[in-house]
């Protein structure tokens, strides 16, 4: 069995998987999901990194997670772990040196995304959940963390999945399909649910990750 290191996206917090986590439980693997620092102007992505690695301890046979920003810190956390897996759920995919505060404009995205579109996170999200969701929201990355470069020299060596949402209204499908065979070198999979996967359709989410590790 592995454990699963789950990384939330920007704004979230380790509640946006807390439908995917008992999911992957059942099917007898550990989880581990941290909140990584907010409110925090200081904390990097070093420190986030190092906070996901604190969180995980011991642990090995890892499969890290990270979804939509999550894909600057997730990958850190897999090199520092030696993990048997990355997965990255409509991840942000850095390169060596890129600072998230430039990744939008080095991707080409408003190419894909000429303005802004309409409830671009939660639009197949249910409303209880979208509402919590909102309620919840954190001030997550930083200002240090968005305008660092991404610190690795070259992606980790690490096999790596990707999984685009066919319904995305934040990153259209067309970006991740030019972008993640470019940038990865693979292609990416496809389910079908818009930006918040773990919310909007945890279980199709939770079922893909599992197929990973089969």
């Amino acid at each position: 069995m592995s454990t699963f290191v789950l990384i939330h996206a920007a704004g979230e917090s380790s509640w946006a998987w807390h439908l995917v986590v008992p999911i992957l439980r059942e099917h007898g693997h550990e989880v581990v999901a941290p909140d990584l620092p907010a409110d925090d102007d200081r904390a990097d992505l070093d420190d986030y990194t190092e906070t996901a690695v604190q969180a995980v301890g011991e642990q090995r046979d890892t499969v890290v997670v990270g979804h939509s920003f999550g894909a600057f810190t997730s990958p850190l956390v897999a090199d520092r772990l030696g993990s048997r897996l990355l997965v990255l759920t409509a991840g942000m995919v850095p390169a060596p040196g890129e600072k998230p505060a430039d990744w939008w404009d080095n991707v080409g995205y408003r190419d894909f995304v000429p303005e802004e579109p309409d409830d671009p996170y939660f639009h197949d999200v249910p409303g209880a959940l979208a509402e919590e969701a909102q309620r919840r929201e954190r001030a997550h990355p930083s200002p240090a963390a968005y305008d660092q470069p991404w610190p690795l020299p070259h992606w980790p060596a690490v096999p790596t999945r990707f999984v685009l949402g066919i319904n995305d209204r934040c990153f259209p499908p067309a970006l991740f399909r030019e972008l993640v065979p470019e940038r990865l070198g693979i292609q990416p999979d496809e389910i079908e649910s818009g930006h918040c996967m773990s919310l909007a359709h945890p279980a199709e989410l939770a079922h893909k990750l599992l197929g990973y590790t089969s």
